[in-house]
């Protein structure tokens, strides 16, 4: 069993008390490591390590290009470790390595898409009466602390302190109490590879969610928060954020739905529909645990679902040949099934699964369930598990309005070969992401964004970077 340390002010370092939190590999329930359980102390001394790092002018004031270069390296040595990476990831959060190896792979490249726009961060100049030069400078936000989810720990990580690192920004990154490790092992692969980061740019603080990030969100030391997680960790953290009007990013939850035509693929849709909502055993945001199916080929659609995922392995994450690995945590899996066994109270049949399996460790069966109305829970809220929902509909317009009918706007999916309908449905259903004919999809220069509840801002792509940075208009009288 590994004892780990946080990296706080250029030292690998134990919370202020030495109390420590136990981590552990879902798959057995084994304790594989313990982390430090910060305090309001550790928060205290990482901030004033972060404002002496942004202070110093070393990275802000940095030429861009250089700094480019370092997130090329940064990416190098990701790309280098994967591997070892994927193994740390596997084993502590309970996908498959298979999932993981791509996911750090993923977070390599948005290292190097954010390195290339290091350098092309630019103001512009602006025409005003008179005889004068106004123009605009896009200078770095501050001190950003990211508070980073633990369904995706290392990528979603990287997917946030990428483009801070590429404007200037220094960073604190607060993993989830249940899935540090894999976070720790990058900080240390980057100091290993010495990409050569300023000191104090970087660190990583462990600990409690509710007392470390919540300390991190109510900081006037910090200028930004960004945070991936549910709907009420958001709200509690943009309260908190208030306090000092320090602006936030917060990706929060979905309800995607898949929305399938008659003349679809269905087939191909099968496919990506079961991978779209079982992989990483449901734990996904951006799941699509939603299928609209048109009436007519209904039965035809959830026969391929089933057969589909009856041909997945569960089991083990570092297991070979297994398709979806183990839940985050018994707790987070009792509290899926409670959320199933409620909305079958409301309605709907189980086409398959529906249970935890019976054997060591927190996994659930890939669950299936026809006949769910627009009222039921299993709709309506976002279970964060592998269950997929189907309704039927008979219109198109029926179609739209059960896409768009719950509170979340995340990612959304159309199949259907007419593109006149698949335009026109992308220009109406009420979400920040919508994929036709494949699900799910994105990459580093696109959008990652949502609009109702499943969020503020924007992750990835060039627009990520307008929250990393501040404007200042500059006025000369010639």
């Amino acid at each position: 069993m590994a004892s780990e340390q946080m990296w706080i002010a250029g030292e690998w370092t134990d919370a202020e008390d030495g109390s420590t939190s136990d981590v552990l590999n879902p798959a057995t329930g084994e304790v594989i490591a313990t982390t430090p359980k910060a305090t309001i102390t550790d928060v205290e001394r990482c901030v004033a390590a972060s404002r002496a790092a942004l202070k110093s002018k070393e990275w802000a004031a940095m030429d861009p290009a250089q700094r480019g270069r370092i997130l090329q390296k940064m990416a190098a040595a990701t790309y280098a470790n994967a591997k070892s990476l994927a193994a740390v990831e596997s084993t502590n959060n309970g996908k498959t390595f298979r999932e993981a190896l791509s996911e750090i792979r993923y977070g390599a490249w948005t290292l190097e898409y954010f390195a290339g726009l290091s350098d092309k961060i630019e103001g512009s100049t602006i025409p005003v009466p008179g005889s004068r030069l106004n123009y605009t400078l896009r200078q770095p936000l501050g001190v950003t602390a990211h508070i980073v989810p633990w369904n995706f720990p290392l990528q979603l990580a990287i997917r946030s302190i990428a483009p801070a690192l590429a404007a200037g920004c220094t960073v604190i990154a607060k993993p989830a109490s249940w899935t540090p490790l894999s976070l720790i092992a990058w900080v240390k692969a980057m100091q290993e590879a010495e990409v050569g980061l300023p000191a104090n740019v970087l660190q990583v603080i462990t600990g409690s969610g509710g007392l470390i990030g919540d300390a991190l969100a109510g900081h006037s030391g910090v200028d930004g928060i960004v945070l991936t997680g549910g709907v009420p960790t958001g709200q509690a953290v943009m309260a908190k954020a208030s306090e000092n009007l320090t602006p936030v990013t917060l990706e929060l939850g979905g309800k995607g739905a898949n929305v399938v035509f008659p003349d679809a693929n269905l087939k191909y849709c099968a496919k990506a529909i079961c991978f779209g909502i079982f992989m990483n055993a449901g734990q996904m945001c951006w799941a699509g645990s939603r299928l609209i199916v048109h009436e007519d080929i209904h039965d035809e659609l959830v026969e391929a679902v089933v057969a589909e995922i009856s041909k997945w392995p569960v089991g083990p994450g570092m297991e070979d040949g297994v398709r979806m690995g183990s839940m985050v945590h018994t707790s987070h899996r009792d509290d899926v099934l409670d959320m199933l066994a409620r909305g079958l109270a409301q309605g709907g049949e189980i086409a398959c699964g529906g249970k935890a399996l019976d054997r060591e460790g927190a996994f659930m069966e890939a669950t299936v369930v026809t006949g769910v109305s627009s009222e039921n829970l299993l709709f309506q809220e976002e279970l964060f598990g592998p269950v997929l929902s189907v309704t039927k509909f008979s219109e198109d317009s029926e179609a739209l309005a059960l896409a768009n009918d719950t509170p979340f706007g995340l990612l959304n999916g159309v199949w259907t070969n007419d593109l006149s309908r698949a335009h026109k449905f992308a220009r109406d259903v009420e979400s920040g992401m919508v994929s036709i004919n494949e699900y799910p999809i994105t990459f580093p220069q696109t959008a990652f964004t949502g609009w109702k509840h499943s969020g503020i801002g924007i992750e990835q792509s060039k627009d990520a970077l307008n929250f990393y940075t501040k404007v200042k208009n500059v006025n000369v009288k010639l």
